[in-house]
């Protein structure tokens, strides 16, 4: 059974891309696509090391609590593990991709990691 919020937020991001003319959106959605195991797995610390403060970060896959993290930086992605959605929460801002898009639907200063 496919799972009914990753192709309703397939749809969301393919839509997004085409409507708002942004491959970024066209890009996470063909990364999520894949098989389960293929999908991207950041640590917080991968995140402390190559994202700058303030800045704007999609992860396609899941982010986890190993590091720590002192820059305040707004962390998308498909799931968080426990850990790391209160290591980022405490300096900066957790959210669901689909927020993401929501709030920046043209995807504009975005950086995609893992």
């Amino acid at each position: 059974m496919k799972n009914e919020q990753l192709m309703e937020l397939l749809q969301l991001l393919k839509k997004a891309a085409i409507d708002n003319d942004a491959a970024i959106w066209k890009r996470v959605a063909s990364d999520l696509e894949g098989p389960t195991r293929r999908r991207r797995v950041v640590n917080v610390y991968k995140l402390e090391k190559y994202a700058k403060d303030n800045e704007i970060v999609v992860v396609p896959g899941k982010v986890l609590g190993t590091g720590e993290l002192s820059k305040k930086i707004t962390v998308a992605a498909y799931t968080f593990s426990g850990q790391a959605l209160d290591k980022i929460n405490a300096k900066g801002k957790a959210m669901s991709i689909k927020e993401l898009v929501e709030k920046n639907p043209k995807g504009s200063k975005i950086r995609i990691m893992g």
